[in-house]
């Protein structure tokens, strides 16, 4: 038997209840922890406007911290019937302290519910995101110093073109990062403001303070405008989602680049075999699964915008069921990510370069351009050494000068590893976690 709390007497078809439930009572057990401090913060507000009283709001109090550590401790469900998170909550608190239950609604709507639940949700991801971006940075940076000195080909068009780094390729991908950084600080601006008191989006005659309820939760503001409050819903999820498949990006080419040169014909690294897996069939190979399901995985990230967008199209403001469809997309994506992070960074502190590479003769031609610039450099015009070298290579008298002299900011010679390691500092420097936690963390404490 369903039990909802809008119920008014009459049943309605389980069929319907099934369909539009959906997944809501598994997805909402990830948001369990975070609506139970959602209402600690309503309910110190309801006290202080007067919707409370002293003993109410402290036996309030004490169950919800109760049931807080229940959902920690992995000893909450949501029981059968009930249709989400919200519910479980308010069934249970008048289930065991009578009719002061039914008071914790007031002046809300499970629509900022939700949303102040997502925001909470998102927060916290957002910043396990950004430590395992950190860490792998930090890892590539190291490699990158590491192997500096070791020469790597680079291609265009999957054809030999000029001399690169494994310096300059761990540090591209460790810069890719920073700007990563970037829209993951401009996302969580974004989720860091408080829709809880827009209620179902057109506010309440209660006298709320919601600047109260935004200081317990550790928000940086409000979104004042209780519309847009509701409107935030779908937006942040797009907004969040963007700044991920930007970190989902530059995973996917790292993973790409790994497949490519762990194989035979680039032989450029290799990994150790406990970090490979076999074939049932072929008993020399070692394949690189890891990367290739990081490349996958990675793929489907950067497709999550999208969907947000096919999601919320057309939708005019005001609250829509078609929301409740949000969460299947950006809850699983935050772990998606955090495993793609965490595996990369497990198989790149195991990777082996080949420091021998640029030895073999099919990368002579590498060295065109060097032998181009040391002409131009001894009097002749660019155009004209460029032909003059071209000729050397058909009549087969090129001979590479192995030496270079790349000495610009960001080339071989000068890879700028302290600036690209300060750029990323001043970003995450703008991330204000403390804050966050300290205020949480201060709600749930039993004193």
């Amino acid at each position: 038997m369903q039990k909802q709390l809008w119920a008014k007497g009459y049943s309605v078809d389980d069929k319907i209840l099934e369909f539009t439930t959906g997944n809501d009572r598994v997805l909402d057990l990830k948001l369990a922890p975070y609506d139970v401090l959602g209402s600690l913060a309503h309910i110190a507000m309801l006290q202080k406007i007067g919707l409370l009283t002293l003993e109410e709001y402290a036996a309030l109090r004490s169950e919800l911290i109760r049931i807080y550590h229940e959902i920690l401790s992995a000893q909450f469900v949501i029981d059968a019937g009930v249709e989400d998170i919200h519910s479980q909550i308010e069934f249970m608190l008048t289930q065991r302290l009578g009719e002061v239950g039914k008071k914790i609604h007031s002046g809300r709507s499970r629509n900022d519910q939700v949303l102040v639940d997502m925001k909470l949700y998102m927060r916290d991801k957002i910043e396990e995101v950004v430590v395992n971006v950190k860490v792998l940075f930090e890892l590539l940076q190291t490699l990158s110093e590491k192997y500096k000195n070791v020469l790597l080909p680079g291609y265009t068009h999957y054809q030999v073109a000029m001399p690169s780094s494994f310096g300059l390729w761990f540090g591209a991908y460790a810069e890719a990062l920073t700007d990563d950084l970037h829209t993951l600080q401009a996302a969580y601006e974004v989720v860091n403001r408080n829709p809880l008191g827009s209620a179902a989006g057109y506010g309440s005659s209660f006298a709320l303070q919601r600047q109260l309820t935004t200081d317990l939760l550790g928000f940086a503001g409000l979104n004042y405008n209780v519309v847009y409050a509701q409107m935030t819903r779908g937006k942040a999820d797009f907004v969040i989602l963007s700044s991920m498949a930007s970190v989902a990006y530059t995973l996917n080419k790292l993973a790409s680049d790994v497949v490519l040169y762990v194989s035979q014909n680039f032989d450029f690294i290799s990994f150790p075999p406990h970090l490979m897996e076999g074939s049932s069939i072929m008993p020399h190979k070692k394949n690189p699964d890891v990367f290739e399901l990081i490349r996958a995985k990675t793929n489907q990230i950067k497709s999550l915008p999208q969907s947000i967008n096919a999601i919320t199209a057309n939708m005019p403001s005001g609250y829509h069921r078609d929301w409740q469809l949000l969460k299947e997309h950006t809850l699983p994506a935050f772990d998606n990510l955090t495993d793609c992070l965490q595996l990369t960074a497990a198989m790149l502190e195991q990777v082996i370069v080949n420091e021998h590479i640029i030895e073999d003769k099919k990368y002579d031609y590498l060295f065109t351009v060097e032998r181009v610039n040391e002409l131009v450099v001894a009097g002749m015009p660019f155009r004209d050494a460029y032909k003059k070298v071209g000729e050397e290579i058909e009549n087969h008298t090129f001979k590479p000068n192995y030496k270079l002299h790349h000495s610009h900011e960001g080339s071989i010679g000068n890879i700028g590893t302290e600036y690209i390691r300060q750029y990323f500092d001043s970003i995450y420097a703008k991330f204000d976690f403390d804050t966050k936690k300290s205020k949480l963390n201060a709600l749930i404490s039993a004193t």
